[in-house]
């Protein structure tokens, strides 16, 4: 087991959630999740979840959740903000102890992203926590996308397509679930990743071994924007 404390990056999609549930179960002590917002539209960028459902996403895992708004021209320096005011507990947010055994600094030792493959942003990870002095934790990391995509599924982990860029997902599949039918569709095509880890896709977790719950959407609406599909949830219900 790792001692010391870790946040987890957020997204709501699989990759980030999968990443986190892979910490955890390596031992890794998950005292916050930070999830990012556009500043605008107060919803998680090129996903279009609102902040609502992130929050209850958390609720339903038990972990603490630090939400920050971001500016496309000043992402980093917002991000170093979040992580920094994480490591000193400048919110005074609630702490996750494991097990209720012990005391929890305030200090943050690592931070998890659900990175697979792409350089550049493993570089700007290694990078940007370097300066903030604290170790990445990369669990997906060179991991084959189609084997990951069906982990994520056997291990009983459900969410729905949120987005997707036009030219790669069809209008159909928005909403629908991440399931093997959807892997055979990806599958068809070369030119997308079957995690869609160059973006052409996005999802939202709405259940799984992580929630105590699962989140199900019960009014939704599918709109087009700049070339990219998004789900517009409406409404929801939290069964438990």
């Amino acid at each position: 087991m790792e001692n010391g404390n870790y946040i987890s990056s957020w997204s709501g999609g699989k990759d980030s959630c999968f990443a986190c549930y892979k910490a955890l179960q390596a031992g890794y002590n998950v005292s916050h999740l930070v999830n990012f917002i556009s500043k605008e539209y107060k919803r998680v960028s090129f996903h279009g979840i609102e902040a609502g459902l992130i929050k209850m996403q958390a609720e339903l895992a038990g972990i603490p959740l630090y939400q920050k708004e971001t500016t496309p021209d000043n992402y980093e320096n917002e991000f170093k903000d979040a992580v920094k005011s994480l490591m000193h507990n400048e919110n005074n947010l609630p702490l996750l102890l494991k097990g209720g055994e012990g005391e929890l600094s305030n200090g943050i030792k690592g931070m998890v992203f659900g990175d697979i493959y792409l350089e550049e942003h493993r570089q700007w990870v290694d990078r940007v926590c370097k300066e903030l002095g604290v170790k990445p934790i990369e669990p997906l990391w060179e991991k084959n996308t189609e084997e990951l995509i069906k982990d994520f599924i056997i291990t009983g982990f459900q969410a729905v397509v949120v987005s997707g860029q036009a030219k790669f997902i069809d209008e159909g599949w928005i909403g629908e679930p991440v399931s093997r039918d959807f892997m055979e569709y990806l599958k068809k095509r070369s030119d997308v990743d079957i995690c869609g880890e160059n973006g052409e896709y996005h999802t939202f977790v709405v259940g799984g071994p992580l929630f105590k719950g699962r989140i199900e959407i019960t009014e939704k609406e599918v709109i087009s924007r700049n070339g990219y599909w998004f789900l517009d949830i409406k409404d929801y219900k939290v069964i438990r």
